[in-house]
């Protein structure tokens, strides 16, 4: 059981809510602008609290400096339960409107797999050509899926 201090300086059993907005909290402290993204550990668990609860499917982009630094992580497309319609074109004209140097292209399964598909693999090779043209590097493509996080990189697919 954890216990929280109210306002009055009392300790409390704290809600499960509470717990859950004190972790994103922590965790979005660690990825903010100007934090390297080196440690997959930190993506992972961003993300897995982000979108680890998410009904439908969202297209996201971490955007990165030459450093792998942070320069804002942008929800670029929202779909429905099964999938999400991506354009190259809106995400070069962001990588080039924030001038990022390198990616990480990310996005929930509510499915609950966290498998990539054919469509994930199929639209991270067009963005991966398409980046290629402007020399941004994509660095990889996480499916989140509940607490689990699944890389395309780390599965070579990319």
């Amino acid at each position: 059981m954890l216990y929280i201090p109210d306002a009055a300086g009392h300790y409390q059993k704290a809600s499960s809510d509470t717990i859950i907005a004190c972790a994103r909290r922590l965790v979005s402290q660690r990825v903010r602008r100007g934090v390297s993204l080196s440690n997959p550990r930190q993506i992972y668990d961003y993300l897995s609290l982000r979108f680890g609860a998410f009904e439908h499917e969202i297209f996201a982009v971490f955007l990165l400096d030459n450093r792998h630094r942070l320069i804002e992580f942008v929800e670029l497309f929202r779909g429905t339960i099964d999938g999400a319609t991506v354009h190259p074109r809106e995400v070069v004209k962001l990588v080039l409107e924030k001038n990022a140097a390198a990616v990480i292209f990310c996005h929930p399964h509510p499915s609950g797999v966290a498998e990539a598909s054919l469509a994930d693999e199929h639209i991270t090779r067009r963005l991966i050509s398409a980046l290629a043209l402007i020399d941004v590097r994509v660095l990889d493509h996480l499916i989140i899926a509940g607490g689990e996080v699944c890389s395309l990189s780390e599965q070579g697919l990319m």
